[in-house]
């Protein structure tokens, strides 16, 4: 049995829901990351025993399901485009604004779909943002093909924010910092493009990447989308 199909147990003194608990768990996520959380932690914060939210949750694991299902909540818009595009597009951009707010997320991204309520629904905005337009499994694999671009973008973008915070340094400082170093690596003529794209390439910021990234990856999907239904 689920997480989500047992039942909870009855009202104690001090009341618990799973509600208040993942609610617990989100917050001390969002301060200190996963590592911050624990059955103990969340305990402690709620000011109940920590056997107590075994009646609820039976392991870190289940937590995590749930905390990831109830951040989710924030990714699906109030209403969907009927333009495919658009609606991948809202999608890929909530994801992305929620890890923002959320980082542990982009830690539990891209596993084994999440089978709660807001989970679920996520995958049916996406899936039902291109039925019809060609077969099912070429649905699959272009639905595929735009959740791997997001969670690793999400990946890289949320890893240089816990860089900076970890070293004090932004991007440019610790560009600057290592300059040196580059400069020396680069005059040796053994990476001619990349000495290029050092010199030559235009420096965007982490909003602008994921949105031109992003609308490659509909390029590449529309192009599969050409021909009829099947």
């Amino acid at each position: 049995m689920t997480v989500w199909d047992r039942p909870e147990p009855p009202t104690r003194p001090v009341p618990l829901d799973r509600e208040r608990i993942v609610a617990a768990a989100i917050a001390l996520a969002d301060e200190g990351g996963l590592e911050a959380v624990s059955l103990r932690k969340v305990a402690a914060r709620l000011n109940a025993g920590p056997m107590r939210l075994y009646g609820y949750i039976a392991t870190k694991e289940e937590l995590f399901d749930l905390m990831v299902d109830e951040v989710q909540a924030e990714i699906l818009p109030e209403e969907q485009s009927d333009d495919w595009r658009e609606a991948l597009r809202v999608l890929a951009l909530r994801t992305r604004q929620t890890a923002l707010r959320h980082e542990w997320l982009a830690d539990l991204l891209g596993g084994r779909p999440t089978l709660g309520p807001n989970g679920l629904a996520v995958t049916e905005a996406t899936l039902a943002a291109l039925d019809g337009r060609t077969d099912i499994d070429t649905v699959m694999r272009a639905a595929g093909t735009v959740g791997a671009y997001v969670t690793g973008a999400i990946r890289r973008e949320i890893a240089n924010l816990r860089a900076e915070r970890a070293t004090g340094l932004s991007k440019h400082d610790w560009q600057r910092a290592h300059g040196p170093h580059v400069t020396r690596m680069l005059a040796t003529g053994r990476f001619p493009a990349l000495a290029k794209a050092v010199h030559d390439a235009t420096d965007v910021d982490a909003e602008t990447s994921f949105a031109t990234g992003l609308d490659w990856v509909l390029d590449a999907v529309a192009a599969k989308l050409t021909g009829p239904p099947t």
